[in-house]
């Protein structure tokens, strides 16, 4: 986007806050509007925050009556937006001392794709940076080389780009640890760690019994030429560690003089030469700090990480971030394990991370789940800190409001079986490509005799079925083999009759279609035009939606989405 463009876009965000809030915008909450609305200029944000202020500024120099009547001359759209009433709108609760803006964190650990688990932290903290405007950093977690996949960095920048998250910069914690080694040289100077060469058996039975082990005492100077030795690689595996000192008569033994460094001779780390490791209470609260984060939302599990990590900002004497902890997200009927995943997909279980009977977010993609369908399920969740159990019909419900708007409706007819129609009058049916837009035409099938119906509506004991958009048909028996004939125009006939509504296909206008789902597949064919739809949702009617996923000479693949 060139820079009258940003200007004018930065303007005009920059107007419609000013006339919804009154006063003047904050630069964050402006730049975060515009961040959303065009997320290609992620890449310029230098640019676009120099030309925030000046937008600003145009805006505080114009009257509140002068405010309005531009955005309504400018906009239309922007400005009747304020005035739309958005029925059962979730609102997150307020973050407090948010008022200047927020700088917030999602930090993944690359140990494979992201999944639906992972969404909850990820959509929150993105609304909270969008409500008020600021910074929002990926923080890629991969101090514990035991647990990196090499391919799960590029696998969760691309799954982050697909859920659309505003993310302002990208910190990985490999490419940081001079950075965690001095400030663990700073602690231990300050007298806030030592470097603890017990074995680990002796060091749990003195700390159950709330007793320091000898090393805790050892002078400042002392630990630092420890620590020296640790770096240069003097200890080995399970001999050294650096502890923190905390409180020893702590009710919780977990939280007495806990570790934070260790070495690691194996495996080796992909991406660095190291064997010394910050464990994740130190490299959380370094990086938290050193970034500048205002706000943590994370689940409930990690409040006893939460007290842990206070002692550490205490040592340092730095401002504690504000916390806020949801409730445990109960989550069935896909597998979330990493380990599982992998196991599954080496063994040939599974065809890779995004097989549909996974709960990857490229898994929930190729179902034809939308990324904001899934951020709104997590939004209604919101912050509580309630222990639940998610929904999948919420997921559908949401994903629902979007697609079916805009999907295309076709005939797919399962386990088909031909059939002549006697009697009947050749004509042309006319469906409409979308019930509620008429604007999108029809798409026309013409019976000359011969259609092609669902299997499982003839079967012994049918006298008649409705072909949709068509004309009746009567089903007549001879033991199994059934025979069809013309049952006249009447829709209240076929009322009368009970008989069922259903999906057909002239014999001479059908494409092989394979319907996968989370059950197994659906063998079947379905219009020809469907095969212009790769890559969208389209409603196959009396079945539900689908994403068309890929079209080849031997026909159509699509995964089912949801009824």
């Amino acid at each position: 986007m060139a820079g009258d463009d940003i200007r004018a876009a930065l303007f005009l965000c920059a107007l419609q806050n000013a006339v919804k809030h009154g006063g003047i915008p904050q630069s964050g909450a402006v730049i975060g509007m515009v961040m959303g609305a065009h997320p290609e200029l992620r890449k310029q944000a230098k640019e676009v925050s120099g030309l925030a202020k000046d937008a600003i500024a145009d805006v505080a120099a114009l009257s509140p009556d002068e405010r309005t009547a531009k955005l309504q001359a400018l906009s239309p759209e922007m400005f009747a937006a304020l005035h739309e009433k958005h029925e059962h709108k979730k609102v997150l609760p307020d973050l407090e001392s948010a008022e200047h803006g927020v700088v917030m964190r999602f930090a993944p650990n690359p140990s494979g794709p992201l999944h639906i688990g992972h969404a909850r932290a990820a959509a929150l903290n993105d609304a909270y940076v969008k409500q008020y405007g600021g910074r929002y950093i990926l923080r890629i977690e991969d101090t514990d080389p035991k647990r990196v996949d090499p391919d799960a960095y590029e696998m969760v920048k691309e799954d982050i780009r697909w859920l659309g998250l505003g993310i302002t910069e990208t910190v990985t914690q490999s490419d940081r640890l001079p950075l965690y080694y001095d400030l663990c040289q700073q602690l231990i100077g300050r007298g806030g760690a030592y470097v603890c060469t017990c074995e680990n058996e002796h060091f749990k039975a003195l700390k159950d019994a709330k007793k320091a082990c000898p090393c805790r005492d050892q002078p400042e100077e002392t630990a630092l030429a420890l620590w020296e030795k640790m770096l240069e690689g003097d200890f080995r595996e399970g001999e050294a560690s650096v502890r923190v000192k905390t409180d020893l008569l702590h009710p919780d033994p977990a939280m007495r003089d806990f570790p934070i460094f260790r070495i690691l001779d194996a495996p080796k780390h992909p991406r660095v030469e190291a064997h010394i490791y910050p464990l994740m209470n130190f490299s959380v609260v370094a990086d938290d700090h050193l970034l500048g984060v205002t706000h943590v939302i994370r689940g409930k599990d990690h409040i006893a990480n939460t007290r842990r990590q206070r002692y550490i900002y205490d040592h340092f004497g730095w401002e504690v971030p504000v916390y806020r902890h949801y409730g445990r997200m109960g989550i069935e009927g896909v597998v979330l394990s990493t380990s599982q995943m992998r196991l599954g997909i080496t063994e040939g279980k599974y065809t890779g991370w995004d097989d549909i009977r996974l709960g990857t977010l490229r898994a929930l993609a190729r179902r034809g789940i939308l990324p904001d369908a899934v951020k709104n399920a997590m939004l209604a969740i919101g912050i509580g800190e309630t222990d639940i159990s998610f929904s999948w019909d919420n997921l559908y419900a949401e994903n629902k409001k979007l697609v079916d708007p805009v999907a295309n409706r076709y005939f797919f007819v399962p386990d088909p079986v031909p059939a002549t129609i006697e009697d009947a009058p050749r004509r042309t049916a006319h469906a409409m490509l979308h019930p509620g837009d008429a604007s999108k035409g029809d798409r026309g099938l013409s019976f000359e005799g011969s259609v092609i119906l669902p299997g499982a509506e003839v079967v012994p004991g049918a006298a008649m079925v409705r072909l949709k958009d068509l004309f009746n048909v009567k089903i007549a028996w001879d033991g199994d083999a059934p025979s069809f004939s013309y049952g006249g125009d009447s829709l209240a006939e076929a009322r009368a009759a009970k008989a069922h509504i259903i999906q057909w296909l002239p014999a001479q206008q059908t494409l092989s279609c394979t319907l996968l789902t989370m059950e197994g597949e659906l063998k079947g064919v379905c219009e020809p035009a469907v095969a212009g739809e790769r890559g969208k949702v389209v409603q196959f009617e009396r079945i539900g939606f689908v994403r068309i996923d890929t079209v080849t000479r031997d026909g159509v693949l699509a995964y089912f989405t949801h009824t």
